[in-house]
């Protein structure tokens, strides 16, 4: 082509209306499909950074602030339909010219929930949010002052009182996997990005709203899914353990004490500033794991016979034998007398219970049975004269359907010579053993990688850091951080607690010089018992679970 040729095209085509509408058309389209690709991307990112968000009042706020971003609305407000379904909830109010921002990381709402229903008890049409609560439908208002159909006048007082001027208006219901609306999200004053001024809703933003608004619906339901599981998780082994506190009146409340006690432990280590702890922090995974391990701390004992853990003397089994062993006495002593009245009649002078030496008898029976009833308490530790006396003691014989018997029997004799406590060496074993019964339950429950440690952590809170703790024998390094923390906290519940039958709990400072003796002899953390002293951590539970008697620190 010659160039007199291509200069006639150029000036023909470059003049020709037609073509410079359709180059006109052409650049429209291309630009309103590039507009309707950013969309969607910016669409898809917000989708992708709502499933992300694990913390509600973050992933609620998010909501809001991107559908404001997305169709440049000046406010937005965030309802929820409360659990039983009568009433929306405000869970997110924000307005950028008015700089309002309410719930989510901005502070409680104090402002009444929007009643499903009227007052007469009929669906409440009249009120925006609550219509689309229930009709479903969206709702797409250009001016709320020319609206008819719905009441405004709370949206008419808060321009009164703020002097903003409420105008164009996009209501759009939030619906779950299943298709029950969990929601509504409430946009207010669409503006025109080049100008500001305040414009409607269009078509595009409408479609592109509900989309958020699906996202955003399954989202939640999924952060809302699970906490309620987590929620109920907790409850149920809360259940659990009071179940476990329950069996005996001794130990009710034990778990919750130690629970709460290990995790202002674990606050502590958290929020210390100085020290061996300054580097450590424990996350929200990590405290949870910790706190989820202290309330199954003593699940084994579900094991555990109930006159085992409810022993409250040296006798007791399923209730307490020292009865019987004074009215075998009570016979002695009657057998005795009658000896004497038949010497007596017999007119026998011989008899070695005749006279003074009668009543010396008794005394000494009546001194032998209260020996016995001391000793039963368990209170003081059992030498090896109170052993030889036992023994000579249960030599007795005493008369019952014409036969002798032992006034005391084997097993009441290895009772009774206990060293130490209430426990025999056997008994002491089975309750020993809930702490390796623990390990055995937990360890078969199916928990969640963030939970993978509950059962080592509550298995172990019984171990010593030498070695002569059990079920397992662990020591220095081989026990956990969370375990040390159980087990100060286990320990110091255990040293002060005031409803054991077999000891009086002892006061904070007894408590605490008995826990010093365990740092110096390597059974517990002497790091954490420090933290425990130096930050009392011991205080606000004395003051809370204590008498002022024995909170003497």
């Amino acid at each position: 082509m010659s160039e007199k040729h291509e200069e006639y095209r150029r000036r023909f085509t470059d003049n020709d209306p037609i073509n410079r509408l359709l180059e006109k058309l052409v650049l429209d389209v291309r630009q309103f499909t590039e507009n309707q690709l950013t969309q969607i991307k910016r669409l898809t990112r917000i989708g992708t950074a709502l499933s992300a968000e694990k913390n509600l009042d973050k992933l609620l706020e998010m909501i809001v602030v991107e559908a404001q971003k997305f169709t440049a609305a000046d406010g937005g407000t965030l309802y929820i339909v409360s659990d039983d379904e009568k009433e929306l909830n405000f869970a997110i109010v924000k307005n950028d010219t008015l700089r309002v921002s309410m719930g989510g990381t901005g502070g409680k709402i104090t402002w009444p929930p929007v009643k499903l229903k009227n007052s007469e008890g009929n669906p409440n049409f009249a009120n925006v949010s609550a219509y689309v609560a229930i009709s479903g439908k969206t709702v797409n208002i250009a001016d709320v002052y020319n609206a008819k159909g719905f009441n405004f006048a709370g949206t008419k007082k808060f321009d009164r009182d703020t002097g903003y001027r409420s105008q164009s208006m996009l209501v759009v219901p939030l619906r779950n996997h299943e298709n029950d609306i969990i929601g509504v999200l409430q946009l207010l004053n669409a503006k025109n990005p080049a100008t500001g001024k305040v414009i409607s809703f269009s078509a595009e933003c409408q479609e592109m709203t509900l989309s958020l608004a699906s996202q955003a619906a399954v989202s939640l339901s999924n952060n809302r899914l699970i906490n309620d599981l987590h929620n109920l998780l907790e409850s149920f082994i809360r259940t659990i353990a009071t179940a476990i506190d329950e069996k005996s009146p001794y130990t009710g409340g034990h778990v919750r004490r130690v629970a709460e006690l290990t995790m202002e432990i674990a606050q502590k280590i958290n929020s210390t500033k100085e020290g061996h702890f300054t580097d450590l922090h424990l996350s929200d995974d990590e405290l949870r794991e910790l706190r989820l391990a202290a309330w199954l701390h003593d699940v084994g004992k579900i094991t555990t016979p109930e006159y085992v853990v409810d022993k409250a003397t040296k006798l007791q089994t399923v209730h307490d034998r020292i009865n019987e062993i004074r009215t075998r006495f009570e016979l002695l002593k009657k057998e005795y007398y009658l000896e004497i009245r038949q010497s007596n009649d017999s007119g026998s002078r011989t008899s070695r219970k005749s006279g003074g030496g009668l009543n010396a008898l008794i005394k000494q029976l009546d001194e032998e049975c209260a020996f016995i009833e001391g000793l039963n308490k368990g209170s003081e530790f059992t030498k090896n004269e109170m052993i030889r006396r036992i023994r000579k003691i249960g030599q007795r014989q005493y008369s019952l359907d014409g036969q002798k018997k032992p006034l005391l029997s084997e097993n009441e004799i290895h009772n009774l010579c206990i060293r130490r406590g209430t426990l025999t060496d056997e008994e002491r074993n089975i309750i020993n053993n809930h702490a390796l019964v623990t390990y055995k339950m937990l360890s078969q429950l199916p928990f969640p990688k963030k939970l993978r440690n509950v059962a080592a952590y509550a298995a172990a809170h019984h171990e010593k850091l030498d070695g002569t703790g059990y079920s397992m024998g662990l020591k220095g390094d081989e026990l956990s951080l969370q375990s040390r923390i159980i087990a100060i906290a286990d320990i110091f519940e255990a040293l002060t607690a005031k409803d054991r039958p077999y000891k009086k709990g002892k006061t904070v400072n007894e408590a605490l010089k008995i826990m010093r003796l365990m740092v110096k002899n390597k059974h517990i953390d002497p790091d954490l018992f420090n933290l425990f002293v130096k930050e009392k951590i011991y205080s606000d539970y004395a003051q809370r679970e204590l008498t002022p008697q024995k909170n003497d620190a």
